[in-house]
Parts: structure tokens; C-alpha cells; sequence
């Protein structure tokens, strides 16, 4: 997210202004207001002006882009006006970031293991072979399919040169 001056309290912005402050393309908003994900405070002359309040929607529709949170998610989240509604969207969204992060996690104790193996072909290292196999390497776990939200990965503890 670009890093621009927070506008004046008050202050209205032009389309470009506002997607300016976030680095993006005004089409990017112009979609999002089709979608019904923000809409302009008024308009002046058949301009879209934001305010503050706009500014806002969109930095919070942009933290959750980047942790996966789906336009049709965040819109139902933003457009309810019940907050448990709100948090039961993103309790789902942090289960699957859990998910997502444990998957990663375990991939990257993989290349971990396999980067330090002390075995000279790390194919052939059966404690390699063994996390391969493990429940954290899973095609299930990869793909999401049949895994559990409320379960991570085992973290095993993986040899490297320094244990043999």
C-alpha cells in the first residue's frame, strides 16, 4: 500500500485523489463502487468525491486482499451493520490464514530439512522421506480439501549437520 499524507478531516477527494493515496488505478475503485464495496459521500457535477469515512473502506478492502479475503467476502462483511456478523467473516478468513500458514510452514521445514540434510542425496534421507509423508504435506492439507481448520500441522524437529 502506497504511503501517502492522510487528507484533512473533513477534506473531500477526487476518484484519482483517492486512488492515489493506495497506488491504485481509478478503474480499480470504479469496480469496487460496482460491486458495491464503496460509493462516493456525493457527487459535484457528476464527480465521485470521497471523504475520510471512503478512505478508510478502502484500506481495510486492501488488507484484506492481501490476506486473501475474497471482493464478494468483504463486501458482505462491510455491508452488514451487525459486528458479530462482521467478526464471524473474519474468525473464517483468520481459520484459513492458520491453514495457509501452517501449509507454508511445514513446506518450508521441508526445504529446511532438505537444504541441511547431512545425507549426501536428500531423496534418499529417510527422515526426509518422513516429513514428506507427513501430515502437514498432505495432498488434503495442500489443497484444503478434507482439512481441518481447528488442526495444524505436527512441527516436528527436523536433523540438520549440527544433530549428526
Amino acid at each position: 500500500m502506497k504511503s501517502s499524507p492522510v487528507p484533512v478531516e473533513g477534506a473531500e477527494l477526487t476518484i484519482g485523489e483517492l486512488a492515489a493515496q493506495f497506488g491504485l488505478a481509478t478503474h480499480v475503485l470504479r469496480h469496487w463502487e460496482s460491486v458495491g464495496l464503496i460509493k462516493p459521500d456525493r457527487r459535484v457535477n457528476g464527480r465521485r468525491r470521497y471523504t475520510s469515512a471512503q478512505l478508510t473502506r478502502v484500506a481495510i478492502i486492501m488488507r484484506g486482499r492481501e490476506v486473501g479475503i475474497g471482493l464478494d467476502q468483504l463486501r458482505m462483511m462491510l455491508g452488514v451493520e451487525d459486528a458479530a456478523a462482521r467478526r464471524a467473516v473474519l474468525q473464517r478468513h483468520r481459520d484459513e490464514l492458520d491453514r495457509r500458514i501452517a501449509v507454508a510452514t511445514a513446506s518450508r521445514d521441508l526445504l529446511d530439512h532438505a537444504l541441511d540434510c547431512p545425507v549426501e542425496d536428500f531423496l534418499q534421507c529417510p527422515d526426509f522421506q518422513r516429513l514428506v509423508q507427513g501430515p502437514g504435506c498432505r495432498l488434503d492439507t495442500l489443497t484444503g480439501e478434507g482439512a481441518r481448520p481447528d488442526k495444524t500441522p505436527d512441527r516436528r524437529r527436523h536433523l540438520t549437520r549440527q544433530d549428526v
